[in-house]
């Protein structure tokens, strides 16, 4: 669990990163989940978008992949969201 110090931190390294995960049309499969835990592996800090087309709220999305992979919603705001998921064995970024 982040605190608000920390997730404000993660969300000012957020404005940098591109979006890499998009939930479109499909809603949520095991491709959405299998890519998003392969970026957040990677990368620890991952943005992702909800389309219009997507029958799912962008907090819905939010919560439900972070809750399959293991990860903290750290922001939702308009279509977009970040998750954050500490690598334990290459640690990127480093929280207070």
């Amino acid at each position: 669990m982040l605190n608000s110090k920390q997730r404000a931190y993660l969300r000012s390294l957020a404005n940098s990163i591109d979006t890499v995960l998009m939930v479109g049309k499909g809603g949520l499969d095991e491709q959405v989940y299998h890519s998003a835990d392969q970026a957040i592996t990677a990368r620890e800090l991952i943005k992702g978008k909800v389309l219009e087309s997507c029958e799912m709220s962008v907090r819905e999305a939010a919560d439900t992949i972070a809750k399959n992979i293991g990860a903290d919603v750290v922001q939702v705001i308009g279509s977009k969201f970040v998750l954050y998921r500490k690598n334990e064995d290459e640690p990127k970024i480093k929280l207070r």
